[in-house]
């Protein structure tokens, strides 16, 4: 080890390399946040023996700890350059990774270079949420980030604390948003311009007709959450930022008892290509699939499986975008294309992830609506906090169904 040793103590690590404060909170430290707790709790425990306590891995751990210290995670920044990062829906990748290339080659010949890692959102936000947990400033963070979920840019551990220094904003600079998101029912515009949302995931139902075998197909999440339905219905529990989305949005609107129902009804987790194909399952087929709009345009015509659009709205999981809060024109000039009407008109219309963009049509089916978390929640609510509690009551649920 190069700056520390196993049998030196939390307080003098983090007192000597400031730098790894982020990493230790972040694997689960989180007294060290804490000015007074750091003192004293960080004098009274030993590296090895957190490591320990933890069950963390401990090599993969100091390396963490070293890369920090040594400041490598980040390449020197270049002028003329604007660095984003984030994740693309899996549906549209491709065609807005060719749209990205063609933009970075355009505007590389005029002077701007722009540094995008984009990755495909099935490959999850580990790899981003290390960087910026180690992050001591934001000068050590990409320009514009973009990604599905609430946890990583709501979290202090993440980029919460530093939308609270207000290091980063909504850089989306429309003149309003769609009408679709924006009418009397809901608001998708943060009132506090701290978060851009360019689009949205739908959550809607995919009803097997035949195994509903004579049971009401279900108009509405209330109604799906009536005991007729108990182990009934699948879920993609894997996609977490959307599966988060649904429990916090049915907790905030139905009560913790309609969470506690959701885990009762449901009879198993699939991924939302295995759910258009339940139907062909032998054994353990779902009456009920709740999954992302696009999966419902791959069942065949004709099919015993029927999309429903909840009545109450479809539950969205947004796609954030923020951006470094500044006066560089050029990072202005990139969240431009990043949200602009091509890059919508893709997400709409080919991913069928309805657009905020404000000239965007978004071919919604008729009376279609939206059920919403809303800022008032997310404003009064710790959601790391929200997510815990209903995981837990989901999963009592399933235990209880079980046994």
């Amino acid at each position: 080890m190069k700056y520390f040793s196993l049998t030196d103590n939390l307080f003098d690590i983090t007192e000597k390399f400031p730098q790894t404060l982020p990493v230790f909170i972040s694997n689960g430290f989180s007294q060290l946040a804490d000015e007074s707790k750091r003192t004293t709790f960080g004098k009274a425990l030993q590296l090895d023996i957190a490591i320990m306590m933890r069950q963390i891995e401990q090599d993969g751990f100091i390396k963490s700890l070293e890369t920090a210290i040594d400041g490598s995670f980040k390449e020197i920044r270049k002028e003329n350059t604007v660095y984003v990062k984030g994740l693309l829906p899996c549906p549209v990748r491709l065609p807005l990774q060719e749209t990205f290339d063609e933009v970075i080659e355009s505007k590389a010949a005029s002077g701007l270079n722009i540094k995008a890692d984009l990755k495909a959102a099935s490959m999850g936000l580990d790899w981003m949420k290390e960087e910026v947990a180690m992050a001591n400033s934001i000068d050590q963070l990409d320009d514009i980030y973009i990604s599905a979920g609430f946890d990583m840019f709501f979290d202090k551990e993440y980029f919460g604390r530093f939308i609270d220094s207000n290091g980063f904003s909504d850089p989306i600079r429309w003149k309003g948003i769609n009408r679709d998101f924006d009418n009397e029912k809901l608001s998708l515009k943060d009132p506090k311009g701290r978060y851009g949302i360019i689009a949205v995931v739908p959550a809607v139902f995919l009803v097997n007709t035949e195994v509903l075998d004579g049971r009401p197909v279900p108009q509405s999440w209330k109604e799906l959450l009536d005991p007729v339905y108990t182990r009934s219905i699948s879920l993609p529990v894997a996609d977490f930022d959307l599966f988060n989305a649904i429990l916090l949005t049915i907790d905030n609107n139905y009560g913790r008892d309609a969470v506690h129902a959701l885990g009762r009804n449901m009879l198993m987790s699939l991924h939302p290509a295995q759910m258009v194909k339940s139907d062909r399952q032998k054994i353990n087929k779902p009456a009920i699939t709740i999954m992302p709009f696009f999966f419902t345009k791959m069942v065949k015509e004709g099919s015993m499986m029927k999309a429903v659009w909840p009545k109450d709205g479809a539950i969205i999981s947004p796609i954030f975008m923020i951006g470094k809060n500044n006066e560089n024109k050029q990072i202005a000039e990139v969240a431009d294309i990043v949200s602009g009407e091509k890059v919508a008109a893709i997400l709409s219309h080919q991913g069928l992830f309805p657009s905020l963009h404000p000239t965007i049509d978004n071919r919604l089916p008729e009376g279609a609506t939206f059920l919403w978390l809303g800022w008032d929640y997310i404003e009064a609510h710790d959601l790391n906090s929200k997510f815990v509690e209903c995981h837990e009551a989901f999963n009592e649920s399933q235990l209880v169904e079980k046994q």
